[in-house]
């Protein structure tokens, strides 16, 4: 059986690490750099780095924040935020990333996946949906979450994996930041209609949320930010939990 993986988010604007509610209200949470080290040391199985403001601000990420924190860590790293080429894929991985997170330029250039999966391959290519359940559908949402799509979620996580997504980052809007738990519906849908790794985003607040979403929703992998960022979560008691409610994890 997999082991499943805990996963921090790093959600960065200016250079510093920030976390909000429902993606609004953004607050500073710390020093990237640091944070980073200390979740390597606490025994996070990967990391995510998340350049918030890029997309909307018309930037690219910032590699020399992403060359930092590689030099710094040695566990698998995710980054995205802006990424809309094979140029950006190729900077971020010569930074020191292990894979991208492509958004908004995926969606409105689905071709980018599979060109990216073919020069990077599909393990590298993570799709990152940022979803709202809206009248009782979830829709995939763009820019940071302020653009509404039409598109379910559960039909854009099934055609990015097609296209050649090696894994899905999803997140959920209308958990984010509350606390309350990960949206387990929905995960659990899109975990059960495709073939890859899908990592749960958004709403953890207690050690059982992490149960739940491995349990119910069937990821693979949860993230979290605010918890781990503010210590009201601890990595390692995480782990020796879910370890002792017979989920695999690396301890």
């Amino acid at each position: 059986m997999l082991t499943k993986r805990i996963i921090p988010c790093l959600d960065i604007k200016d250079g510093r690490t920030v976390k909000g509610i429902n993606f609004e209200n953004i607050k500073d949470a710390g020093d990237p750099v640091e944070l980073a080290i200390n979740y390597c040391q606490a025994g996070a199985d990967e990391l995510v780095f998340l350049d918030i403001t890029a997309t909307n601000d018309k930037r690219k990420t910032l590699t020399e924040l992403v060359k930092k924190i590689a030099l710094h860590i040695n566990i698998p790293f995710t980054v995205g935020g802006g990424i809309s080429s094979s140029e950006d894929v190729r900077a971020l991985l010569n930074s020191g990333a292990d894979k991208v997170s492509v958004n908004t330029a995926a969606y409105n250039n689905p071709t980018l996946i599979t060109e990216l999966a073919k020069q990077f391959g599909s393990q590298c290519i993570v799709l990152a949906i940022d979803t709202k359940k809206v009248d009782g559908n979830w829709y995939v949402y763009l820019n940071g979450g302020k653009v509404k799509t039409t598109t379910m979620a559960l039909d854009w996580a099934i055609e990015g994996v097609q296209r050649g997504a090696g894994e899905i980052l999803l997140t959920s809007m209308n958990n984010d930041g509350t606390k309350d738990g990960f949206a387990i519906e929905i995960t659990g849908e899109i975990s059960k209609a495709v073939n890859v790794p899908v990592i749960a985003s958004g709403g953890a607040g207690i050690t059982e949320h992490f149960k739940e979403v491995f349990e119910l929703g069937c990821a693979d992998a949860a993230l979290a930010a605010s918890v781990f960022h503010y210590g009201e979560i601890e990595i390692k008691a995480l782990k020796k939990y879910l370890k002792k409610n017979n989920i695999h994890v690396r301890i």
